[in-house]
């Protein structure tokens, strides 16, 4: 197995510990985090009153529908950015999960949570 500078592991790291936070205040933003699922989060729906014509309520559907799109989005990455802070801990930060070779320092600077190298993405 390859090991990684250990200076440059520590500097991705506090990258992707920033990347979790920014992913998970805008997530915060419109939806709330699962209680019985970590990591999953669930978009807001929309408040419809009395008062509301079809025409706000149907925009108010369009509006959650593409927020539904984003969470899931959103979901996505913070799964490949916890996935990544993961491997720093176990020590396989920067393998490829493929062929396991490094992959190169230019692309986990690029792209932090990167799993594969470039030859096997």
């Amino acid at each position: 197995m390859v090991k990684q500078n250990k200076k440059f592991i520590e500097e991705q790291k506090e990258i992707l510990l920033q990347e979790k936070n920014k992913i998970e205040d805008r997530l915060g933003s419109f939806a709330k985090e699962s209680q019985e699922h970590k990591g999953e989060w669930t978009s807001n729906m929309p408040d419809f009153d009395k008062s509301s014509s079809l025409e706000e309520e149907a925009d108010e559907v369009e509006e959650f529908g593409m927020r539904l799109a984003l969470e899931h989005s959103m979901e996505e990455q913070l799964k490949a950015v916890d996935l990544a802070l993961e491997k720093i801990k176990k020590g396989t930060y920067g393998i490829c999960d493929k062929c396991e070779k490094e992959i190169p320092q230019g692309r986990l600077k690029a792209y932090p949570q990167a799993s594969y190298c470039q030859r096997c993405q």
